[in-house]
């Protein structure tokens, strides 16, 4: 049974508890008190927000750049594994994000597919129109994640071949492989017919392209710049001096509010990251099992930035 005393009791809480709420909203309505208000509402406006894509090496890019920037006295927030450009461009358009590794090329694609820019130089130099208001980049580095023309060593030392040009002077059967996509791409055998001069047959590798390219199955493969097998399989990937592919380095996009404050700390970043050292990277991840965090506390010790 409810009784009276219990009664008495319930509205003596109840009244406590409302004079408990009323003092602590007297209490968060202080100007100077910003301690309250949700990321959501607002937020620290002298936090930098770091993005990644869902992909291990661009987080490893990322979490660099995040630890930089507090070796620096930056406060940071990491936003990992957001996705691809569907979901992640939306916010760093509204702010929400302000700093993301980006791979120059096919962040020019995206703002602008008509493009006609090819070489490093030149997609870097059309990226600042192509982007939205309100974004800009820092300083891109030599690190590449993007398409190219891959041998082995020991195809690369008996031909002598250090560009896609050199293929030209081979006096065996060159069967290219690739996705099966690759055979539609304005960079695929008809562009490299078009563009070096290179005949060659395709075969449709997919995933195992790297292990027919080992195997002899195909003795020119289509492989990303940063894969690791690069290196863990002595692989070379040639020069592209006529810009068959649209290069794709490494670029720090950025909230342009933001980008004069930072721009010292990242710019030494995008100095030292070759693209050598990506490779190492990614294979510190995929081979050696490291984590983010201590890839790029190892990687920043190594190269003075602290």
């Amino acid at each position: 049974m409810f009784t009276a005393r219990q009664q008495r009791l319930t509205g003596a809480a109840a009244l406590v508890a409302a004079a408990s709420l009323f003092l602590a909203g007297c209490a968060s309505s202080n100007p100077l008190d910003d301690a309250g208000e949700s990321p959501a509402e607002g937020g620290d406006s002298s936090t930098i927000v770091v993005g990644s894509q869902a992909y291990y090496s661009n987080e490893i890019i990322a979490e660099i750049y995040a630890q930089a920037l507090e070796n620096a006295g930056f406060e940071v927030e990491r936003q990992f594994q957001i996705g691809q450009r569907d979901a992640y461009i939306p916010a760093l358009e509204s702010g929400e994000v302000n700093l993301f590794p980006e791979y120059s090329g096919n962040l020019l694609q995206y703002f602008d597919e008509e493009t006609t820019a090819r070489t490093a130089e030149e997609v870097y130099a059309a990226l600042p129109d192509a982007l939205p208001e309100g974004l800009t980049v820092l300083d891109q580095s030599t690190a590449s994640d993007q398409d190219s023309y891959t041998v082995t060593a020991a195809f690369a030392d008996e031909y002598s071949l250090t560009s896609i040009a050199d293929l030209a002077n081979v006096d065996v059967p060159l069967t290219l492989g690739g996705p099966p996509e690759l055979a539609e791409r304005p960079y695929g055998p008809q562009g490299l017919a078009d563009t070096y001069g290179v005949d060659v047959s395709f075969s449709a590798t997919g995933d195992t392209t790297v292990e027919d390219l080992v195997a002899g199955t195909v003795n020119v493969a289509n492989v990303f710049t940063a894969d690791p097998r690069i290196q863990t399989e002595d692989l070379v990937v040639l020069d592209d001096p006529e810009g068959l592919f649209l290069a794709s380095n490494v670029v720090p996009v950025v909230s342009a509010d933001i980008a004069d404050e930072i721009a010292d700390v990242i710019n030494q970043v995008s100095a030292a990251l070759t693209p050598e050292a990506l490779v190492a990277l990614n294979v510190q991840s995929t081979v050696d099992q490291l984590s983010s965090d201590d890839i790029a506390t190892q990687w920043l010790e190594e190269n003075g930035i602290s």
